[in-house]
């Protein structure tokens, strides 16, 4: 089984999860499980998947959940980093189209604020 590890940090106005792994129905549910016990209201949530090769419906739905609920709660959902596959997967859907990711810069067009780039700096959850 490849290693899948996310990394979370909180900062005042941003919550950051850097996912490293597969994306897949396997590994989403533990995304599920950091995001659910932080808040992100008026909140960006950034997901810097930069460490992401591959995903599949199931990462898919989980970022279509996540800009729903980050919506939902007055916040954001910012993507990061993007490799080919994903991102394809994303032009493939017409995720990136609807408005929810930008295939192009990996970030997400419905901020009301200009976007900042994802950080690096957090506490490990595996």
């Amino acid at each position: 089984m490849p290693t899948f590890d996310v990394h979370v940090s909180s900062h005042h106005n941003r919550v950051m999860l850097t996912v490293a792994g597969e994306l897949d129905f396997d590994t989403c549910p533990r995304i599920t499980q950091v995001t659910d016990t932080v808040s992100i209201r008026n909140r960006t949530l950034c997901l810097d998947l930069a460490g992401v090769s591959f995903m599949d419906a199931s990462g898919l739905n989980l970022l279509q959940r996540l800009h729903r609920h980050t919506e939902a709660e007055g916040g954001t959902l910012e993507l990061s980093g993007l490799q080919q596959q994903p991102r394809r997967i994303l032009a493939l859907t017409a995720a990136d189209a609807r408005g929810h990711v930008d295939a192009g810069s990996g970030a997400t067009v419905k901020s009301p604020a200009p976007t900042a780039r994802c950080g690096d700096e957090g506490v490990r959850s595996s």
